[in-house]
């Protein structure tokens, strides 16, 4: 079983490139509800490189949860600074099918906020797709609470709405 804070570690594209993508490939459901296609190597260079505007990539968070025999069973991607300067942005909180409903998710958010009160930010956002119905109930669960709603808007060949969550901390 999983322990301690050790089960939590910052990836680099050059160390854990490899292992992302087949974590976005075991995961590949959400990349076909999100963009209608499977994951591929570009999936894995926008994890590492993408950041909401104005935010410096290099003091972006991404992490994994990382089973006992060394497996990726959930990654996070956590910015600083949007859409406000004392704000932080999670990109993407995504669990490994298999391993979804153990408390995982929710372990992870723990951290993140210790992430986030650590360099002072004051609250934590998130965007919802509108199809993403069970996401959106575990961010609610989270203390996350509607924001505002987005105009529908194209990913890769979807249309979705947007929700953002936010969490004051």
């Amino acid at each position: 079983m999983i322990e301690g804070h050790a089960e939590f570690q910052s990836l680099y594209r050059e160390r854990h490139g490899e292992a992302v993508l087949e974590f976005f490939g075991r995961a590949a459901d959400y990349a076909l509800m999100e963009r209608g296609q499977l994951p591929d190597a570009a999936s894995v260079q926008s994890f590492f490189e993408d950041c909401p505007p104005g935010c410096d990539p290099a003091s972006s968070l991404k992490l994994a949860c990382f089973d006992g025999q060394g497996a990726i069973i959930g990654i996070a991607d956590m910015a600083f600074g949007f859409p406000e300067k004392s704000d932080a942005y999670i990109g993407l909180l995504l669990i490994d099918p298999g391993m979804r409903a153990q408390g995982i998710g929710r372990r992870f958010v723990r951290h993140l906020v210790r992430e986030a009160q650590v360099r002072r930010c004051r609250r934590m956002l998130v965007a919802v797709l509108d199809v993403n119905t069970r996401g959106r109930s575990f961010w609610e669960r989270e203390e996350f609470v509607l924001e505002k709603t987005f105009e529908p808007r194209d990913i890769g060949s979807k249309r979705h709405v947007l929700h953002r969550l936010i969490r004051p901390l």
